[in-house]
């Protein structure tokens, strides 16, 4: 399997450090969010690993060659003419995956310890009950969020919700809101071949609005992992937590 670490946008969360970094070269007890990713793919055995850049792009990319992509195959996606956010970014990537049934895309600013054997186990299973029409697995959790997607008691996408502004975007009607299943997106997922095929967006997108598009005919389904860890990594106190957790 092969995989995309985004690592393309513009930290403004982590300000002043993204003034003059990429927050993907943020560091936590020594290493950097990227390489700490790079080695995350690596112990699940995906050694072939697609980053995109833009912001202080260069830093980037010499980080990479400077430590030999720390031990896997790493190509770059320059993305430095403009940003496509994570939609747009993936599908300037598309010819990277040409040829791939499904492949994983997790964001660089996320440190967890998702059992990516398991999670991929329940995408297999999840592509038998689609028959052939399944777009993605998402890992999701329960925490507290400003945004939820979703998901009916079937356990597929529905929708989207700001908590803050209400704002609500449906790809499928709830007959009973109470049945809804509201979950936290990881920021990682394994994504199946028809959504080159299927997507509609083009330019700069979200991945999030991919999915609304896609969930109106295809299935996404999520993968639960409330169990374990993950921190966002996108501002300067998270940072100091995460160095708490991982050594």
């Amino acid at each position: 399997m092969r995989a995309m670490i985004l690592a393309a946008g513009l930290g403004t969360r982590l300000k002043p450090f993204t003034d003059h970094y990429p927050k993907a070269l943020a560091m936590v007890n020594g290493k950097s969010l990227l390489q700490r990713n790079v080695e995350y793919l690596l112990a699940y055995g995906i050694r072939d690993i697609m980053i995109n850049v833009h912001h202080f792009a260069d830093q980037i990319v010499d980080a990479v060659q400077s430590n030999n992509g720390w031990g896997a195959s790493i190509t770059i996606s320059d993305e430095s003419d403009e940003v496509l956010e994570t939609g747009g970014g993936l599908l300037r990537a598309a010819n990277y995956f040409e040829g791939e049934e499904r492949w994983l895309v997790m964001n660089a600013d996320i440190l967890t310890d998702l059992d990516l054997h398991k999670m991929i186990a329940a995408d297999e299973l999840n592509a038998q009950k689609a028959e052939g029409d399944l777009v993605a697995t998402l890992a999701v959790t329960n925490r507290s969020t400003s945004r939820n997607l979703i998901f009916n008691q079937a356990g597929t996408l529905c929708g989207w919700k700001n908590n803050n502004t209400g704002e609500e975007k449906w790809a499928l009607p709830l007959r009973d809101l109470n049945t809804a299943l509201p979950k936290a997106f990881s920021g990682i997922q394994i994504i199946h071949a028809p959504f080159f095929q299927e997507v509609q967006l083009r330019g700069k997108f979200s991945l999030i609005d991919a999915y609304l598009q896609l969930a109106k005919h295809y299935a996404i389904y999520y993968y639960d992992h409330s169990d374990g860890i993950l921190l966002d990594v996108g501002k300067p106190e998270s940072i100091e937590k995460a160095a708490t957790i991982f050594k």
